[in-house]
Formats: structure tokens, C-alpha cells, sequence
């Protein structure tokens, strides 16, 4: 079996697989004459076309610099802290997942640390996330699974019966990019194969946590997104993922953390002084849906000695000493109600057939046509 996956995710043109499915009694579903066998996996994935790679915009294919530092490095480096808090399934998740026919073939794009992957003994999983050290620790596990973007994956069209993409589209920073990731999921579906899509909303459940939140103000958010206008926070190019684990002496950290306390604490006067009115948003004011949300690494991870030392260094991550955490800021695009609906809105192949709010998050089912 890991060879026939393998043979998915190498490139180059292939036979088409066949498969049936059905998501749920409550929504239409097609079939086959033949279910699918083992052998007719192979080959399920091929080099996604020249035509559409052309007609993807350059600000889409190019990812923005917001990402590369807020989502990517971060990623990758508190990745084995990220694992060990990802482990619980979601009952919704959970039920799209059990109701697909046996011997289904089901992509988790943006899968993290593959928790969902395996899920069912009788339906085939193949997942890809952005993060390289994710995507190890899911091969450690045994998956099959590769490094993509989730606004270009690397399968071919129609060669799956379900996608599912948990978590992932509030970390594209644009509708363009947002949108192209829903399409890229329903093209590696085939006719009549289903998309599962959640994303965090701006209703949370847990008012308190808003206020845990950075909010990047309207002249902050367009400095990063713009692909036309420079970054702000340009400090540094250093790749988190590839600065070695070393042991340092005492004196030499300490001499570290007083550059880094100097340096963050320019780095939060210039954000308080650049998003100052960001607090006062009422509901009169445009919903704000653009924030920096922390995540704490305890100093006690061994990723602290490495990556996250550089991050520190550079600006990327700071200290809290309360709470013994090194801190890193994730950059999300929280959804307001019906805004998934929006983006699918004019994607003429796909239909929505399930919506609702779970667990703080807006969920979406659609199918291909």
C-alpha cells in the first residue's frame, strides 16, 4: 500500500481512478458500477496542468510575506509543540469522515500533524501541509503525505472522492488566495465527491479570547498584504527551520534576552503606536477580522534551544517570562457569517450542501458537480 501511494504522488500523466461514495442520506450522491480496487490507485496524481498554473494570478501564486513569517516559520518551528496539542478529533469532522463509502480515496490539504489521516481503516488517506517539520512527523507516523501549497496542490484533477480542509484557509492573507484554495480542493475532487471546509469565525464562542488577540489595523494589514507595498517588519530573512540546535552558556543567553527585551520592546511600541485605535472597533466600524494570535511555546521545549532562539534574536517570537513561554505571533483571517459562502459564490462546478457553526468555527460542505 505505501507503494501505490507513492506512485499518487509522483508526477507525470496517469490513469484515472474510479471510486464511489456518498456523504450523507441527506445529500445527493452519485456511484459507479465498480468499486474501486486497490490497483486502481495507482497512478491518481499528475502534474496540475501548464493552463492552469497560467491562469493563476501572480499575486496568488506568490505567497505574501505575511504568511512566510507569520504562518510558515511559525509553523515549522514550534511544529513537535503544535503535534502534542493536536490529537482530539472533531465530531463533525469525524461524522463527514464516517459517512464516505469504504474504499474512498480522501485528501487532507493543510493536515497538520496528520490526526485526521488513517482516520477510517476502510477508506485511503493521503495528506499535504506546507511545513516541512509537520509533514516529517506525519511520515514518522506512517502516512502518506507530501510538502504542498494549498493554493497549488500538486494532484491531479478529479482523482479523489473527498477533501477535507480543517483550519487552513484563515491563514491566506487575501480572498484571492482564499478563494483559489477552495477551488484547488474542489478540482482534485471528482464529479460528485465532497469538500469539507472549516475556518475560524469572528463569533467566538469565548468572547474573551478577541481580546488575546493583536488586531492589525487597516494601514498595518495593507502594508503586509499588498504585494505592491514593503513589508513593515523586514528585520530579517534568517529561515527559522534551518538554524541548528545549540547549547549556549549562561552569560551568553543572558546577554541574548537583554537585545531581545531592547528589541521587542521597539517592536511593541511601533505596533501600539501603528494600531492604536485598533481597540476601540465597535460595531459601528468595519468587523475586524485580521489579527496576530499568540502561540506559547514553555521554555521547557527542546525547540527552544534552536529555532526559537533564532526567532527571538530577530524579532520573529518574544519572551514572557510570567508564564515561562517563548511567544510567537500566528497571523489569521477570521470569517464573518456567510463569507465562505461568498467565496464560493461563481464557482460554477461546486454546489453547497451543508452549512453550520461549530466549536467557533463556519463550516462548509460542498459538492462537486
Amino acid at each position: 500500500m505505501l507503494q501505490i501511494f507513492s506512485r499518487i504522488a509522483t508526477r507525470g500523466p496517469r490513469r484515472v481512478i474510479c471510486a464511489s461514495n456518498s456523504y450523507s442520506l441527506n445529500y445527493r450522491s452519485t456511484s459507479t458500477s465498480d468499486p474501486m480496487k486497490s490497483n486502481e490507485m495507482l497512478g491518481a496524481q499528475e502534474t496540475v496542468s501548464t493552463e492552469a498554473d497560467l491562469s493563476c494570478s501572480a499575486n496568488v501564486q506568490s505567497t505574501p510575506d505575511i504568511e512566510k513569517k507569520y504562518v510558515h516559520r511559525v509553523y515549522d518551528a514550534i511544529a513537535p509543540h503544535f503535534s502534542s496539542t493536536r490529537f482530539a478529533k472533531w465530531p463533525k469532522v469525524a461524522g463527514f469522515l464516517n459517512s464516505l463509502r469504504p474504499g474512498s480515496l480522501i485528501l487532507d490539504a493543510g493536515c497538520g500533524n496528520g490526526k485526521y489521516l488513517g482516520f477510517s481503516p476502510d477508506c485511503f488517506f493521503i495528506g499535504c501541509d506546507i511545513s516541512p517539520p509537520l509533514i516529517e512527523i506525519c511520515a514518522g507516523r506512517g502516512h502518506e503525505v507530501l510538502v504542498a501549497d494549498a493554493v497549488n496542490l500538486p494532484y491531479r484533477d478529479n482523482f479523489g472522492d473527498a477533501a477535507i480542509s480543517i483550519a487552513v484557509l484563515h491563514h491566506l492573507s487575501t480572498d484571492a488566495r482564499r478563494r483559489k484554495a477552495i477551488e484547488e480542493l474542489i478540482r482534485v475532487v471528482r464529479k460528485g465527491g465532497f469538500v469539507l471546509i472549516t475556518v475560524w469565525a469572528v463569533e467566538q464562542e469565548d468572547k474573551s479570547l478577541l481580546s488575546k488577540w493583536t488586531p492589525l489595523c487597516e494601514k498595518y494589514n495593507e502594508e503586509w498584504v499588498d504585494p505592491s507595498s514593503p513589508p513593515v517588519r523586514n528585520r530579517s530573512t534568517t529561515v527559522l527551520e534551518s538554524i541548528a540546535e545549540t547549547d549556549e552558556g549562561t552569560s551568553a543567553v543572558k546577554q541574548r534576552n537583554d537585545n531581545l527585551k531592547r528589541n521587542n520592546d521597539f517592536l511593541d511600541d511601533k505596533a501600539n503606536l501603528t494600531c492604536s485605535n485598533s481597540s476601540n472597533i465597535n460595531e459601528h466600524q468595519k468587523t475586524q477580522q485580521e489579527y496576530f494570535v499568540p502561540w506559547h511555546l514553555p521554555f521547557h521545549r527542546a525547540e527552544i534551544s534552536g529555532a526559537s532562539a533564532a526567532a527571538l534574536d530577530n524579532g520573529f517570537a518574544k519572551k514572557d517570562d510570567k508564564k515561562g513561554t517563548v511567544v510567537y505571533s500566528r497571523y489569521y483571517h477570521v470569517f464573518v457569517e456567510g463569507e465562505l459562502q461568498r467565496l464560493v459564490a461563481g464557482i460554477n462546478n461546486a454546489a453547497v450542501v451543508d452549512q453550520f457553526y461549530d466549536k467557533s468555527n463556519w463550516c462548509i460542505v460542498l459538492e462537486k458537480l
